[in-house]
Parts: structure tokens; C-alpha cells; sequence
């Protein structure tokens, strides 16, 4: 998701926050009232702003607001979004303020005319190019690293569209899925190691872009391929055309676990593959690598029941529902001054006290960040008289900081950073056991080869190094080691 550049915040919340969901469509008279239902689809990704850019006969008009895609959008609003031709984006804030400024898409009136630009990723050299394009001359609106490419497409001496994005895009560095659209095209760009997930879909004659392909389920579209790393595709009324530039060509990928751990929809496919299969498949593999004696498997609902179903099945231990997820808690909630973080896990999660007490449970949950939800959960656990809790966890302890769109900014937040065994971190929790998915375990369960995947969260092995924040400017472009901005 589109990284502000500056304000870090702490998030109170155990769980690791959502990139950005990301839809488009050409070619369709309700364009504006499909680009909603596939921001619905993807509400997931962000929670914090959405928005919709369609395009009528040449001219782009916008309505975006903080909140839920169903709270910012109604039948009057859509309805006066009129067009063939839409962009829409759900937000959340990885590192900066949720304002309204910052939602996107982002549309822009400059020299070339009106563009709009929805962004899912983090660029790692954003405070260096947005300190030269100020020095420079440039105004900003906003604090988000997104803007960054329509200045640097201004910058470009061609007029030609695709000239001026691939100049853009030789200078930015980092993991960047785009939809955008112009006066008359549509456009969708993946980086050329393909973090995030982009993909390509057809309804009745027109064309449509989202990050899932649950989007295009609801939709009725109908998934033609996911967009290749350093592809860029642009569609207008003549039909479509790939370009693959030599300089956003890879020889590797660096595709987001994340995703398939946590982040997609288990319904939708991401990089080749059922997000609810592999995730049964971390917990068929979770079970060989730490057995429990136990009386049933509980899912934290909802990310770990894939997982949990698969540990069952591969343990022979039956599967029970003992957490209940509140399903209609907003992001915020009148909270007392004393005791509201505990407060938060039992508006979001409720026990089934009468099938727990008593009995020996395996937790399977995806993963654990920092660790105070876990805790809380676990105690709670206690309380409803829960006899024994073995917590196994369907992916790698969380070491390392991301760069690319996820919220684990500082290591020290890290449970598993700030504890150096997993002895500690069962000590902290509070559980009887605790067993972590190996990395050989996890990338095993893949389709891809293991040099096709991002790891950097759990190894620290970084595909592009992040930018230092204070040092001198290269005037260089980054990303392809040519030319001058």
C-alpha cells in the first residue's frame, strides 16, 4: 500500500495491517457501480479510505472519504459517477497519518492533462527522490510516495504516455502494483519482482484490473492472467497492448508469503495459487513439524481456519470451534480508560466457554507480531478453564522490519525480536507449548521455486535494500542504474 513518508505510528492491534486493494475496469457503462462491488470484495486490504475515479467521455471526476468502502459510497454518490472507464482503491496507512489527502486514487491535473494513479506497495527510495523533486521546485499534496510518480512522469520531456511512465518507473525502487487511467486508457503496472499481486480480468467486451481475483468473482469477470513482474498494460477502446520494457525486466521475483499467509482472501488466487489451499497446506505441514497431544484444533478465526483445518486433518484431531469472531466491529469503538486493549480482543473475539473448559486445545493461528493479543487471548483462555494451550503458529517467527507495505516498521515491536528464544516468547504468551512453521516447512508447501518468493520479515535477507534516511542524493536513477531524474 502507498507508504506516507512521514509520522510512524504504533498500532495497538496484535495483527499485522493490510497493504491496499486496488480495482479497475474499461470498456463497461456501470463502471462505477462494478469498481464498488470489487472494492467491496477487497475490503480487506484497507479499512481506513477508499475511493473511485471514473472517466465520462474524456473527463475524470472523483468522490473518496475515510471509512468503509459501504459507508464513504451510496446509490446517490454512484449514480452520479457516470462512465465507462473507473478506478478505485481501499487504504490503509502503513507508516503515516490516515487523512483524507492521502486517500487515493490520486487524481491530478498537470502539463499532460488529468491522471489518476491507485498505488498497493511501499517505494524504498521515496524521502531521496521527494527531497530532489522539492529542492527542485515540486509541490506536493500529499505525504504519500505515490504522488512521487506522477511528478517524476511530469518531469519527462516526451508527451508519449508510455514514455513518460517508463521514465517514472527507472527511478523508483520498492514494490509498486499500480492501476491508473488518463483521459482516454487504462493502465496497469506490476514491478519487476512482482511483490504485490495484480491481475487481469474480462466482463462482456471490457477489461478489468484488481489485486485478488475474489473481486472479480463478484463481478461476474472472468480471470484471464495475473500481470507479469515488469509488465505494463494499457488498455483504451482499440483493445490491449503488454509492454515489458528490457529495464523493468528481472531474473527473479520477490512475491509477498505474507499474502498467502495472511493478508488474501482464502477464495481468491495469488501468484498461481488457491490462497485456502496453501494455507491448509502450512497446517499439514505445522502438524508434522509440532505434534500436541490435545483434545481438538481451534482456529483463530478468520485468517488461521484454513490452516487449523489442514493441522487437523493431518493430526487426526478433530477441529472445533471455540473462538467466535465479531464480524461487525468497526475500526474504532468507545473504549474505557482502564483496561482497553483487553477490552478490544473480547469485542473482536469471543470464547465458547462450555466446549473449552475443561479440555487440552491446539491454537492455530498465522502469526504473531507483537504479541499482546496473544497474550491476552491466552489468559482468557485460562479464565474459561481451558485445561492445556498449545499455540502453533502457521509461518516463521516475525524477526525483521518490512519495507514494501507492511506495518513491521521497528524490530523491537517484534515479539520474536525482542525475546531471543522461543522459550522467552512461550514464557511471555503464557501457553504450554509453542511451535512455529519452519521456513523449509513454509516454502515447501509452494508451488513457485524458493527464489521466487520475499522472506525478508522472517530472514532479514532483503530483495531491494531500503534507503538511508539521512546521506547525500544520488542524482542516479535506482532502480535500473541509468540515467538522471
Amino acid at each position: 500500500m502507498p507508504g506516507n513518508i512521514y509520522n510512524y505510528r504504533r498500532q495497538t492491534m496484535d495483527e499485522p495491517k493490510e497493504y491496499c486493494g486496488l480495482f479497475g475496469i474499461i470498456g463497461n457503462k456501470q463502471a462505477s457501480w462494478l469498481t464498488y462491488l470489487g472494492l467491496y470484495a477487497q475490503q480487506h486490504r484497507g479499512q481506513e479510505a477508499c475511493g473511485i475515479v471514473v472517466n465520462n467521455k474524456g473527463i475524470l471526476a472523483i468522490h473518496k472519504g475515510m471509512g468503509l468502502v459501504n459507508d464513504v459510497f451510496d446509490e446517490q454518490v454512484l449514480s452520479a459517477l457516470k462512465g465507462d472507464m473507473a478506478v478505485g482503491h481501499v487504504r490503509y496507512s502503513t507508516t503515516g497519518s490516515s487523512i483524507l489527502k492521502n486517500a487515493q486514487p490520486l487524481l491530478i491535473e498537470y502539463a499532460k492533462g488529468s491522471i489518476c494513479i491507485a498505488h498497493n506497495g511501499n517505494l524504498v527510495n521515496s524521502l531521496e527522490l521527494r527531497s530532489y523533486l522539492e529542492k527542485t521546485g515540486a509541490i506536493f499534496q500529499t505525504t504519500t510516495d505515490s504522488e512521487l510518480i506522477i511528478h517524476l512522469m511530469a518531469r519527462a520531456k516526451s508527451q508519449n504516455l508510455p514514455e513518460s511512465l517508463l521514465y517514472a518507473l527507472k527511478r523508483i525502487r520498492g514494490a509498486y502494483s499500480l492501476v491508473m487511467m488518463d483521459n482516454n486508457c487504462l493502465i496497469g503496472v506490476r514491478d519487476p519482482l512482482g511483490f504485490r499481486p495484480l491481475c487481469l480480468g474480462k466482463l462482456g467486451e471490457g477489461w478489468c484490473l484488481a489485486s485478488e481475483t475474489s473481486a472479480f468473482d463478484l463481478i461476474g469477470a472472468k480471470l484471464i492472467r495475473e500481470i507479469d513482474p515488469g509488465e505494463i498494460i494499457f488498455i483504451n477502446k482499440e483493445g490491449l497492448k503488454s509492454l515489458r520494457p528490457k529495464e523493468l525486466q528481472s531474473n527473479r521475483y520477490a512475491h509477498c508469503l505474507f499474502e498467502h499467509v495472511y493478508f488474501a482472501r482464502p477464495d481468491s488466487i495469488v501468484f498461481g495459487e488457491t490462497v485456502h489451499l496453501v494455507r491448509q497446506k502450512l497446517g499439514e505441514q505445522l502438524a508434522k513439524e509440532h505434534p500436541a497431544r490435545a483434545d481438538f484444533v481451534v482456529p483463530v478465526p478468520d485468517s488461521g481456519f484454513s490452516a487449523a483445518l489442514g493441522y487437523s486433518k493431518s493430526s487426526r484431531i478433530p477441529l472445533e470451534m471455540g473462538i467466535i469472531r465479531n464480524h461487525y466491529v468497526g475500526r474504532t469503538f468507545i473504549q474505557p480508560a482502564q483496561n482497553s486493549r483487553e477490552l478490544s480482543v473480547k469485542v473482536k473475539f469471543n470464547l465458547l466457554k462450555d466446549v473449552l473448559r475443561g479440555k487440552r486445545i491446539i491454537i492455530v493461528d498465522d502469526s504473531i507480531v507483537r504479541g499482546n493479543t496473544s497474550r491476552i487471548r491466552v489468559r482468557n483462555l485460562r479464565k474459561a478453564g481451558v485445561k492445556a494451550v498449545h499455540l502453533r503458529i502457521s509461518c516463521p517467527p516475525h524477526r525483521f522490519p518490512c519495507f514494501y507495505g507492511i506495518d513491521f516498521h521497528k524490530p523491537n515491536e517484534l515479539i520474536a525480536n525482542r525475546y531471543e528464544s522461543i522459550e522467552k516468547i512461550r514464557q511471555y504468551l503464557g501457553v504450554d507449548s509453542l511451535g512455529y512453521l519452519s521456513l523449509e516447512g513454509m516454502l515447501g508447501c509452494l508451488k513457485h521455486p524458493i527464489n521466487h518468493y520475499c522472506t525478508a520479515c522472517w530472514t532479514g535477507r532483503y530483495q531491494i535494500k531500503p534507503e538511508k534516511k539521512h546521506g547525500k542524493f544520488s542524482l542516479e536513477a535506482r532502480c535500473c542504474g541509468q540515467g538522471k531524474i
